[in-house]
């Protein structure tokens, strides 16, 4: 899972994006995906039948273990793809690099460009990819459900005190994520205050120090449920108040990076943390500490 750790730090593209939806009743039969939340999404929206090729790690919902592989996060057999016969070739705009998309087109295929950052903009692509495959009403279906449960969190935590978070996608080199990123929506949903949201781009590197000088409330890390050895070094710096309270938590690396429907699990996980800092916050101020 480094690789797509890796890839939501790639910077985002400074082109003009290829359109995001075709008509209606257009041929797409053939559809490759080059990202495994954009293989999420064609699942999501109906057209995973349409699905003849996907990248490594595309390994959800079960179906997609089955799709052919085309390559990884950073590069693409364009010969297992020609073989394929694609309509359309699904890429991730801030994540596929540049490189691949461009020779694709050369190449004379469709590449349509996704990307999201803000959690409404993935209900908008499962609409754009239905509508390219002819799967309208199971798209129209996820992305209404998806609308659901993210006004349901919102009106959960609106009125909840502010929270400052530092949120971790790699350690080695340390990234965190800026405002125009989905995970600092996410954070801003649950009530948050990302202390990197003003940097620039969408996923930079930082410093021990700077996270430390910000002195976050809550540390959140993209990681395997029980990943925890990426909090030793936090730990160290015992003058950090969210080391003091203990508010150190691991979000489900599957559900956060990938900017599918599942996003919205990812989203719970870290509402819930914040919650628990508002919590243990109450409880020292409580005790004078």
């Amino acid at each position: 899972m480094l690789a797509l750790v890796i890839a939501i730090a790639l910077p985002a593209c400074g082109q003009t994006p290829a359109p995001l939806s075709g008509p209606v009743g257009s041929e797409v039969h053939r559809i490759v995906s080059l990202s495994p939340h954009l293989t999420e999404l064609t699942y999501a929206a109906g057209a995973g039948a349409q699905l003849v090729g996907a990248v490594a790690y595309s390994d959800y919902p079960a179906e997609a273990k089955n799709v052919p592989r085309i390559g990884d996060a950073f590069r693409v057999d364009y010969e297992a793809i020609g073989l394929l016969h694609p309509d359309i070739v699904l890429a991730w705009r801030s994540g596929t690099p540049r490189e691949i998309v461009e020779r694709l087109r050369s190449l004379g295929y469709r590449v349509i460009e996704l990307d999201a950052t803000r959690l409404d903009d993935i209900g908008d692509q499962l609409l754009t990819i239905g509508n390219l495959a002819g799967t309208q009403s199971v798209a129209q279906a996820a992305a209404s459900n998806l609308a659901a449960q993210i006004e349901a969190l919102r009106l959960r935590y609106r009125d909840k005190s502010p929270v400052s978070v530092f949120f971790q996608i790699s350690s080695e080199p340390l990234f965190s994520v800026t405002g125009a990123h989905v995970i600092s929506d996410i954070i801003a949903l649950c009530g948050g205050q990302n202390i990197f949201a003003d940097l620039a781009g969408i996923a930079p590197p930082v410093s021990v120090e700077a996270v430390a000088a910000a002195d976050p409330e809550i540390i959140m890390a993209a990681g395997s449920p029980d990943d925890s050895e990426w909090q030793q070094r936090w730990q160290k710096l015992t003058q950090m108040t969210a080391v003091r309270h203990g508010n150190l938590y691991t979000i489900d690396r599957d559900l956060i990076s990938r900017s599918g429907p599942r996003i919205l699990d990812g989203a719970a996980e870290i509402c819930e943390a914040m919650e628990a800092a508002r919590t243990h916050a109450d409880q020292s101020s409580a005790s004078g500490g």
